[in-house]
């Protein structure tokens, strides 16, 4: 499962470097494919039962262990993303800012640990294709109308010093008080699941004229 090049402060994130080019992750079961099997309405409500879970664990940390109702959450960490992609099996290259990063379904993605206790977990990719300027537009209303229709991910454009276009998709969480290892595998999988769904919508609407015969 793969990702996005970005910098923490919010710079250049379009820009991969050329060894984070030449790293494409091998996806070693079907769970690349599991994206196009879910419909909107059935990712829309795995989100939001996520995005419970890890509010109901927050709620549920400030006393003892917890005994049987289950893992404890614990707090998110840059080594905890690191061990999620070795138990998945996923090759993954870090950029020379520690950021872990990779492809999926051609689009670059990065998982980042962000804030000041490292508190946030952030999977931000970007769309494989890039645009003119003329073509900004139009670009930030079908990011506008996405964002109006969906939960996550918050789409929005980028203008490179070169006056291309490229399109990014993010799904930020903040899981202050902990994640299980659970609730962490659920959150990323949505993070790229819905970023792919967003990317995917962008081919249908610019289709690639080199994917069709002549």
């Amino acid at each position: 499962m793969r990702f996005f090049g970005s910098r923490r402060d919010g710079g250049s994130a379009d820009r991969p470097t050329g060894r984070d080019e030449g790293r494409t992750p091998v996806r070693r079961h079907d769970d690349a494919d599991e994206a196009s099997d879910l419909d909107e309405q059935e990712l829309r409500e795995r989100v939001e039962s996520v995005l419970l879970r890890v509010a109901a664990g927050a709620r549920g940390t400030s006393g003892p262990a917890r005994g049987d109702r289950g893992p404890v959450p614990t707090a998110l960490s840059h080594d905890r993303v690191v061990a999620w992609l070795e138990r998945s099996g996923f090759s993954y290259f870090a950029d020379s800012d520690g950021d872990l990063g990779g492809l999926w379904h051609g689009r670059l993605f990065y998982f980042l640990v962000l804030g000041e206790r490292d508190e946030v977990l952030q999977v931000r990719g970007q769309w494989h294709r890039q645009a003119t300027i003329e073509r900004l537009e139009e670009l930030l209303e079908v990011c506008n109308a996405w964002n109006a229709d969906h939960i996550c991910p918050k789409t929005y454009t980028r203008v490179r010093d070169d006056g291309g276009v490229v399109v990014c998709a993010e799904t930020t969480v903040d899981v202050e008080h902990g994640v299980t290892d659970d609730q962490l595998e659920q959150l990323l999988q949505c993070g790229l699941m819905t970023g792919s769904m967003f990317f995917d919508s962008l081919d249908a609407e610019y289709p690639d004229p080199l994917q069709e015969a002549p």
